[in-house]
């Protein structure tokens, strides 16, 4: 009956305050608890970030990532998947400009087979075999550089019509590269066949 009331409102707090100790930590509420001890607070700490411990164990795990990231990447040239592919490849102007080679036949995609024909025939001791040879380097010269030039026109005028607000920086310069390429060794993988218009 008589009781103070300043013992009453002190009872309850005590009570919050022991039920409070038991919940994890806010660490931007005020404190209300002891301070944990150094290898309590850093084992609490790596199980949260999983960061690594030692600059060992980092490069070993920036080493796995970067290995996961190759293979997948590999995958993606294999088989076209656009989200793991390279810089260079990406995007529907890359993809349709590899399309566009892809669904032609080129005359630069058979130069190596050609130059190894030619420099054979130049190194047999037959005059007029090594004149066949000189006629047939300027012959593959000039229909390379021909077939480029159509090639690269065609492209520049079906990416404008195509895409015509998308960046199209260096997509025919990257296409004629992809000329250069046999067609079976060509990365990311030709999507079309010969004859199919992307």
């Amino acid at each position: 009956m008589f009781r103070s009331r300043a013992k009453e409102e002190k009872a309850p707090a005590d009570k919050a305050l022991v039920t409070d100790s038991k919940m994890p930590r806010d660490p931007q509420a005020p404190k209300g608890r002891p301070t944990p001890k150094r290898s309590e607070a850093q084992t609490q700490r790596r199980s949260v970030a999983k960061t690594p411990t030692t600059r060992k164990e980092g490069a070993k795990r920036q080493r796995d990532e970067r290995r996961v990231q190759l293979e997948k990447q590999r995958q993606a040239l294999a088989s076209g998947d656009e989200r793991y592919l390279p810089a260079r490849d990406k995007g529907p102007v890359r993809k349709f400009a590899r399309d566009f080679v892809d669904s032609r036949f080129c005359v630069a995609e058979f130069f190596l087979p050609l130059a190894v024909l030619i420099l054979v025939l130049s190194m047999v001791r037959i005059g007029s075999l090594q004149n066949i040879a000189l006629l047939l380097w300027l012959i593959v010269i000039v229909l390379i550089v021909l077939d480029s030039v159509g090639i690269a026109i065609r492209l520049k005028k079906q990416l404008n019509t195509r895409f015509p607000d998308a960046p199209k920086n260096g997509a025919v310069r990257y296409a004629l590269m992809r000329t250069l390429q046999m067609r079976r060794l060509r990365l990311p993988k030709p999507q079309v066949k010969r004859g199919e218009r992307p």
